[in-house]
C-alpha cells in the first residue's frame, strides 16, 4: 500500500519485508538525510505489528530529544488500512524510568538508558540528552553487559536503530546482540563497521545524489569566509589591558599583560576569545547573504550556526544581534543550557515562525532535527568525524513547498538549495570515521565525565580526566576545594586525581591482580581484571551526578582571555570552486540547449532571430519554462539565474522569479548576448514604460491621473503575459473597473494604436 510514501520509502519497505522473510537477522537501510527514514520505518512496523504477528518492538536512538520526537512520528501516522492513528490502535511507550511497559507494543528507547536498564544502574538523565557521536571516539571497547532476568533476550522481535552510526555498533554492540530480535539499522552515513555488523546485508540504497534527482532533498553550495586570526591565532603585546571572564558566570576583570599572549587558531573560543574574529566572520556574513549567497532577498534566509561550546554559542549571539541590529527575537541560541524556555519550544519557533532568523548551537540541532526552511548551515567549528559532519549538514538538504517556506521566509521563491557557510575549513578536512583520544585532546571535560558514567575504564581517559582535574586543582580557591569535599565525604580534587594516577599505574594492576587471584605471576588477563577493578574504585565517586556537575561547574568557571586588542581581516569570502564548477556548468549546459534548439522551439526561435513584428506569445514562453523544468534539464528559472550572478556578479541585477515565466526572456535574452545586463523582466518592462512616457510627455501629450492608473495596470499585465490585446480587459483588475468601455471612453480611438506600440516597446 503506497500512499503517502515517496517510492524510495516504498521500496525500501518492501525489500525490508523480503529480508526478514528470508529468515536475514539482520538488515541494513541506506536513505539519505532527509528522505524520511523515520516515517519509514514507522510505516514498516506499524505493517509488522499488524500483519506479521510482531508482538514487541524496539526502536532505539541516540538521544532523548530525538526519542520525543519518534514519538510524535507515531502519534502522526495515519494508517492506510483502518481510520485510526499508529498510538490509538497499538501502545507505545517513550521509556523514561528503569521499567518496560508490559502492555506497550513499541518502546522508544536511547540506548544508554536501555544500557543501563540491563546492568541494573540508574541512568542519570543528562546523559540521554546529548548525541552519542562524539562518545565514540572516546570508547575504544564497550562495558560489558551481563544477563538481566528481568529483561530475557527474547523480549523483542524486532529492533530498529534509526539514524544509527559507528557507535552503534562499536560502543553499543554487546546491548543489540544481547536480544535475539531482528535487527534493523536505518542510517544516511554508512561505513565499514556498519556494513560488517549488518553481514553486508544492504537492502536499500538510496543516496544523496539520488535523492536530490527524485526531488527529495536539494542540493548544496559550500561559501567561504577565511580570516586572518581564525587561520593563524593573534599576539598581543605585553602591556596591553585583556579581560579574563568566567566561562559560567561570564564576570570579567581587567588585567593588564606582563608578558606577551600568543594563541593559535586551534585555541580560539576555548581559552582566548577574538571578539573582532567572531565579529569580523559575522560582519562579512551581514554583507554578503543578501548580495552574493542569496542574491535579491531582503530576509536572512533561515540560518543554524554551529558553535564550538555554549560559551561560543553566547560570544556568537551577542555579536550577531549587534551587527544586524535587528532586535533580540533575530538571533536565539538553542542549547542545553538555554535558560527560562524549553529547547524543543525554541527549534519548534525557529521551524514554524519567521522569528528567529537565526539560531545558534552547538549540538542539539545537529542530528535528526527536522528544520524544513533552514536554507544555510553555518560552520564555526571544525567537525572531524564525517559521519557527524553528513548529519549536521543534513539539516539543510530537506525540501518544503513554497507556501510553507513563504510562510516563514516570506521573500523567498522556493527552497532550490541551501548553502554551507564554512569559516574552519570543515568542508576541505579529510574526515574519518573514527578519532583515537589520543590524537584528539580537545574532548571535552564533560564528554570523558560521561564516557566514565557509562561504564567506561579504559587507561586514556582515567589519564585524561586526571590530567584535567590537576589542573583545575591549582586554579581552585578554598571554597571551591570545600564545595567538592562536601560530595565525596571529605576527599579532595587531589586526592580523587591520585587515586586515579594510581589505578592506571600498572605496578599497582599487578599487584592488585597477585592478591585477587592468589599467583605470583599473574596473566594478561587477570592483570587486566585488576587493572578494572582499580579503576572502578577510582571513578565511584564520579558516577554521583552531583560531583559531575559541580565539577564541571567549577570547571566552566574557569577564566578564559577576551583579546579585544587584535584586529581581524578577511583573507578571502565566496563560493568554493566546486559551486562555480557547478554553476558555470548549468550556465553551460542552458546555453548549449538554446543552441540546439533555435530551430525547435517557437519561443527560442523567435528570440534568437528577432523576425520583424513577430512577437513572443505567453503560452510560447510558459512551455518553454515548463519543458526546462522537467527532466532530463530540471532546470529552474531561479537557479539559472544565480548561476549566472555567481559567475557574473557585476552583470547581473535583482533575482529571477519563479512566480513570473516572463523571467525566462530576460534569461535567454542575457545567454544570446542580446542584452548588457541581466535583469528581472518586471525591471526591464518598467525601464521602458518610463521612457515611453516621457517621449508622449515631451511631445506635448500629458495623461491625467486616472489614465496613467490605467497605463500602469497595461504596464503590469505585460509583465506578467508578455502582451495586451482587446480581450484582457474583460478580467481583473480592468473588469471590475469599467473594462473595455473605461478604457476606450479614456483614450478613443487612439487606444488601438498605443495598445499595438506597447505592446512593441515594453515586450522589446
Amino acid at each position: 500500500h503506497s500512499e503517502g510514501l515517496w517510492p524510495a520509502q516504498f521500496t525500501a519497505i518492501g525489500n525490508l519485508e523480503k529480508s526478514l522473510a528470508a529468515d536475514r537477522p539482520r538488515s541494513l537501510v541506506q536513505m539519505a538525510t532527509g528522505s524520511g527514514k523515520t516515517f519509514t520505518s514507522v510505516s514498516f512496523i506499524y505493517r509488522q505489528l499488524k500483519f506479521a504477528g510482531a508482538r514487541r518492538v524496539l526502536f532505539l536512538v541516540d538521544r532523548a530529544n530525538l526519542g520525543r520526537q519518534t514519538l510524535k512520528e507515531f502519534q502522526q501516522y495515519q494508517s492506510p488500512y483502518t481510520p485510526y492513528k499508529f498510538t490509538e490502535e497499538y501502545i507505545v511507550n517513550h521509556l523514561q524510568g528503569s521499567r518496560l511497559d508490559s502492555t506497550a507494543r513499541v518502546c522508544i528507547c536511547t540506548i544508554q538508558r536501555l544500557y543501563s536498564i540491563l546492568r541494573g544502574e540508574e541512568l542519570a538523565p543528562e546523559l540521554e540528552e546529548e548525541s552519542l557521536f562524539d562518545q565514540t571516539s572516546i570508547f575504544k571497547e564497550p562495558p560489558p553487559v551481563i544477563y538481566n532476568p528481568a529483561i530475557p533476550p527474547e523480549t523483542f522481535d524486532l529492533i530498529v536503530t534509526d539514524e544509527c552510526h559507528r557507535s552503534i555498533y562499536n560502543l553499543w554492540r554487546q546491548v543489540l546482540e544481547y536480544f535475539d530480535g531482528y535487527l534493523v539499522g536505518l542510517t544516511a552515513t554508512p561505513n565499514k563497521q556498519t556494513f560488517g555488523f549488518f553481514n553486508q546485508n544492504l537492502v536499500m540504497e538510496y543516496p544523496h545524489e539520488q535523492a536530490v534527482a527524485d526531488g527529495v532533498n536539494v542540493n548544496y553550495d559550500v561559501y567561504s569566509i577565511r580570516t586572518k586570526i581564525t587561520q593563524a591565532g593573534s599576539t598581543v603585546e605585553a602591556g596591553h589591558f585583556v579581560d579574563h571572564r568566567e566561562r559560567e558566570t561570564r564576570k570579567v576583570r581587567w588585567e593588564q599583560l606582563d608578558e606577551e599572549l600568543t594563541y593559535e587558531a586551534s585555541q580560539l573560543d576555548r581559552d582566548v576569545v577574538a571578539v573582532d574574529q567572531i565579529r569580523t566572520v559575522v560582519r562579512t556574513f551581514r554583507d554578503k547573504v543578501l548580495t552574493e549567497i542569496f542574491p535579491g532577498r531582503t530576509w536572512v534566509p533561515k540560518t543554524l550556526i554551529f558553535a564550538k561550546d555554549d560559551s561560543h554559542a553566547e560570544d556568537i549571539v551577542r555579536i550577531v544581534r549587534d551587527e544586524f541590529g535587528k532586535g533580540n527575537d533575530f538571533c536565539q541560541k538553542i542549547t542545553y543550557r538555554t535558560t527560562g524556555r524549553k529547547p524543543e519550544e525554541l527549534i519548534a519557533e525557529f521551524r514554524t515562525s519567521p522569528m528567529p532568523r537565526i539560531a545558534v548551537t552547538v549540538d542539539m540541532i545537529a542530528t535528526g532535527t527536522d528544520i524544513k526552511p533552514l536554507e544555510c548551515v553555518f560552520f564555526m567549528r571544525m567537525i572531524r568525524s564525517r559521519s557527524f559532519f553528513e548529519q549536521m549538514k543534513g539539516r539543510g538538504v530537506r525540501v518544503i513547498n513554497d507556501t510553507d517556506l513563504q510562510s516563514v521566509t516570506p521573500d523567498a521563491i522556493a527552497k532550490t538549495h541551501f548553502v554551507v557557510v564554512d569559516v574552519v575549513g570543515v568542508c576541505e578536512l579529510d574526515k574519518t570515521d573514527s578519532r583515537p583520544l589520543e590524537k584528539k585532546p580537545t574532548v571535552s571535560l564533560e564528554k570523558l565525565l560521561q564516557a566514565v558514567a557509562l561504564g567506561n575504564t579504559e587507561s586514556e581517559v582515567i589519564s585524561s580526566i586526571a590530567g584535567r582535574f590537576a589542573r583545575l586543582e591549582k586554579k581552585l580557591d578554598q571554597a571551591g576545594k570545600a564545595e567538592i569535599e562536601k560530595l565525596t565525604d571529605g576527599k579532595g580534587l587531589k586526592e580523587l586525581t591520585s587515586d586515579l594516577i594510581a589505578s592506571i599505574d600498572p605496578e599497582r594492576q599487578i599487584e592488585q591482580a597477585r592478591a585477587d587471584f592468589c599467583v605470583s605471576d599473574p596473566t594478561v588477563e587477570q592483570i587486566k581484571q585488576a587493572g578494572i577493578k582499580l579503576i572502578q574504585q577510582a571513578v565511584k565517586p564520579l558516577c554521583e551526578p552531583r560531583l559531575r556537575e559541580k565539577i564541571l561547574d567549577l570547571h566552566r568557571k574557569a577564566d578564559q582571555i577576551i583579546d579585544t586588542v587584535s584586529a581581524d581581516e578577511v583573507i578571502e569570502a565566496g563560493f568554493d570552486a566546486e559551486a562555480l564548477e557547478k554553476a558555470r556548468g548549468l550556465v553551460q549546459s542552458f546555453e548549449q540547449f538554446i543552441t540546439d534548439n533555435k530551430d525547435e522551439i517557437t519561443a527560442i526561435q523567435i528570440l534568437y532571430s528577432r523576425p520583424y513584428r513577430q512577437r513572443l506569445k505567453y503560452d510560447e514562453i510558459k512551455s518553454l519554462a515548463e519543458m526546462i523544468e522537467k527532466p532530463p534539464y530540471l532546470w529552474r528559472i531561479d537557479r539559472l539565474w544565480d548561476a549566472y550572478a555567481a559567475l557574473e556578479t557585476s552583470k547581473v541585477k535583482g533575482v529571477g522569479s519563479r512566480r513570473l515565466w516572463t523571467d525566462i526572456v530576460s534569461l535567454v535574452r542575457f545567454a544570446l548576448h542580446q542584452e548588457p545586463v541581466l535583469e528581472p523582466f518586471e525591471e526591464h518592462v518598467h525601464e521602458r514604460f518610463a521612457v515611453w512616457i516621457a517621449k508622449q510627455e515631451a511631445s506635448g501629450k500629458g495623461f491625467s491621473d486616472e489614465q496613467r492608473w490605467w497605463l500602469e495596470r497595461i504596464r503590469d499585465h505585460v509583465i506578467a503575459s508578455l502582451e495586451i490585446g482587446r480581450d484582457d480587459f474583460e478580467f481583473t483588475p480592468f473588469k471590475e473597473n469599467g473594462g473595455i468601455g473605461k478604457v476606450y471612453q479614456l483614450f478613443g480611438e487612439e487606444l488601438w494604436g498605443m495598445l499595438e506600440e506597447l505592446n512593441e516597446v515594453l515586450a522589446a
